[in-house]
């Protein structure tokens, strides 16, 4: 192998290091609009079935930088279609055939960060149930799967028969691995907690000079509160809190204004020096939304920001949330 291909593998060893010690799961910036991205327990818990398409690109401009396409899809298994039950009295009674608690959810995503690319998808299942009336309670499972390679499209070996082209890193690993979540919702707050890559399962490379890498427990924790300002308007402070096992903590900091469900915009505050902007608009069951991040570090004199465009579709009742309630 030519000493250049070796640097470039060697760099990538240390992006791959990097990312089993540090946050090792896609980053966005639209975490509240989409909470099922960070959170299982959400899939179906609004009634809707959801389809999400998120795109990101993370410091445009600089070479390598990380780029995020992700696209989620939740529904609720509601109260649909009717069953005769025979009762101890002889008497026939008519009751749901199934009682609206279960929801079903689906994510997959394609994350490229320098030489390192990753493909992850997810299969959620959630169960809500009912609390001190208008208040839900949410508990979700996530099934994933990682699968890690080298973009083998930018490095270049003058040896046709070097191992490391037949190593796992070169063709790819595959790791499976669990998520749990809870989340409760109002209609004035909702609340979150959950745990991703439960299993904290190990990355093997298939060469015994390389440690196995393994991922790490992510932790999330996320709230927001409604705030009516008259009929037609609301704000909503929220934060967004992420931490891995390496205990190095990411905090969003954000208020949104929302006008009618039909416009939003907000802004939020990420540490280390992020400002976030975010603007928003519904258009029958389409909504598109775009944020910007700021840095104020230095890596922003080498960059345009980072950019993030989701649009989704929500189909179910369009009457304003939590008039949904007997639909379960």
């Amino acid at each position: 192998m030519a000493l250049k291909k070796r640097i470039l593998l060697y760099v990538a060893f240390i992006v791959l290091a990097a990312t089993s010690a540090a946050q090792q799961l896609p980053l966005y910036s639209q975490y509240l609009f989409n909470r099922y991205l960070i959170n299982p327990a959400v899939a179906g818990s609004d009634g809707y079935t959801s389809f999400n398409l998120t795109a990101r690109e993370q410091w445009v401009g600089y070479s390598g930088a990380p780029r995020t396409y992700s696209f989620s899809y939740q529904t609720r298994l509601l109260k649909k279609g009717y069953s005769i039950k025979n009762t101890n009295t002889r008497k026939r009674t008519y009751k749901p055939s199934r009682d609206g608690k279960v929801g079903l959810g689906g994510y997959v995503f394609n994350d490229r960060n320098g030489l390192i690319q990753r493909t992850g998808l997810q299969a959620t299942y959630s169960y809500h149930t009912w609390i001190h009336g208008t208040t839900q309670l949410s508990f979700g499972l996530s099934a994933t799967a990682f699968h890690f390679r080298i973009d083998e499209e930018k490095v270049r070996f003058e040896d046709p028969d070097d191992p490391v082209l037949y190593s796992n890193l070169r063709q790819g690993v595959l790791i499976p691995d669990a998520n749990f979540g809870v989340y409760i919702l109002n209609y004035r707050f909702d609340a979150g907690f959950s745990v991703e890559q439960l299993f904290q399962s190990y990355i093997k490379l298939g060469n015994p000079s390389y440690k196995n890498l393994s991922l790490l427990r992510h932790y999330y924790l996320f709230g927001s509160y409604t705030f009516p300002l008259d009929t037609r308007s609301e704000i909503q402070p929220n934060f967004v809190f992420r931490m891995s096992e390496q205990f190095k903590p990411q905090i969003d900091v954000g208020i949104k204004y929302a006008f009618l469900d039909d416009f939003w915009a907000g802004l939020s505050y990420r540490t280390g020096n992020i400002v976030i902007t975010t603007v928003g608009a519904k258009w029958d069951n389409l909504y598109f939304g775009y944020s910007f991040d700021y840095s104020f570090s230095e890596i922003q004199s080498y960059t345009y920001g980072s950019h993030e465009l989701m649009v989704a579709i929500k189909l179910g009742s369009s009457v304003r949330r939590y008039r949904w309630l007997d639909r379960y």
